[in-house]
């Protein structure tokens, strides 16, 4: 294992084999092919890249704590980020796997939380046989407790291995008074929105955001196979723990949870003309409110990997 110690904006890695960041940007170069490093992103921003043995790769942005790739062996990246996306740390990063906590959509603060738009530090990193590991923190501070006035800690274990990216969200009650959370992964997929489709979702309660978002329609999905000819603002409730995405480009995609209870589709079509034909957005969610008394955690995983 090589623990990464955070303080005063250094990032430094104790194995030699791993990049060190500190405000002066990179300073040494990874000389090993697999395992953790760290890089100069866009913006100037600071990232981790995770490169299993079998040459599958995925890249962090400590900021936002967002996935933006996920590279299998062959090379293709089956993850989208809009080229709308800013790396400024004023907005969060659209596109990639970007948070929504503590609060999922609209509602009491600002739009799908603060999660998205904190910096995340690196707690440790984990190299094996098999793949590349990081474990990311995030805990309240001023800018979080202006909003929501909780201790917390979040932890965000990252695992890419043989055509597979795997997460693991706890999140931990460090106050000494009870809350309650809302969150999300959401997902943009790489796709050809007009020829992808998702399998798994028949018999889901629905919660149709088309056309007014502030007053879903209820339903029941009664298709084997949804599709997303246009636009699509979807809620899936209770859905199951495994789907399967078929991105239109020759990849079948299963995501398996446990813990994410809910589902979302979202294509905003026309909203977004410039890619809105690139990507689909399949998020694992957890939409009813978790409340957790002071030192109890929650905990869900997703796993995607090639069919």
């Amino acid at each position: 294992m090589a623990i990464v110690s955070v303080s005063n904006s250094f990032l430094t890695f104790n194995s030699p084999n791993q990049l060190r960041f500190n405000r002066r940007g990179v300073s040494a170069m990874a000389s090993s092919a697999s395992g953790v490093r760290v890089a100069e992103g866009q913006g100037n921003l600071p990232k981790l890249v995770l490169t299993s043995p079998q040459n599958s790769e995925a890249e962090i942005y400590l900021f936002g704590g967002c996935i933006t790739s996920w590279k299998v062996a062959s090379g293709k990246d089956l993850l989208f980020v809009r080229p709308d996306a800013v790396f400024n740390k004023i907005k969060p990063i659209s596109g990639g796997i970007p948070h929504c906590f503590p609060q999922f959509g609209p509602g009491q603060i600002q739009q799908h939380g603060f999660g998205r738009n904190m910096d995340w530090s690196v707690l440790d990193s984990d190299n094996s046989d098999d793949n590349a590991a990081v474990t990311l923190e995030l805990k309240d501070g001023p800018y979080s407790r202006a909003m929501w006035d909780f201790g917390f800690q979040a932890l965000f274990k990252v695992i890419v291995g043989a055509d597979s990216l795997s997460t693991e969200l706890k999140i931990t009650n460090t106050d000494n008074k009870a809350f309650s959370f809302t969150t999300a992964l959401h997902t943009y997929f790489r796709a050809s929105s007009a020829e992808a489709s998702v399998r798994g979702l028949k018999g889901c309660k629905t919660l149709n955001k088309d056309p007014d978002p502030k007053n879903p329609i209820q339903g029941k999905e009664d298709r084997d196979e949804v599709t997303f000819p246009g636009f699509l603002d979807c809620v899936y409730l209770d859905a199951p723990n495994e789907l399967l995405l078929d991105n239109g480009l020759g990849d079948k995609i299963i995501i398996k949870n446990t813990n994410w209870s809910d589902a979302v589709l979202w294509n905003p079509h026309t909203q977004m003309e410039a890619c809105y034909r690139d990507f689909v957005c399949v998020e694992n969610a957890k939409l009813g409110d978790v409340k957790l008394e002071p030192g109890q955690s929650w905990t869900a995983t997703q796993l995607l990997s090639i069919s």
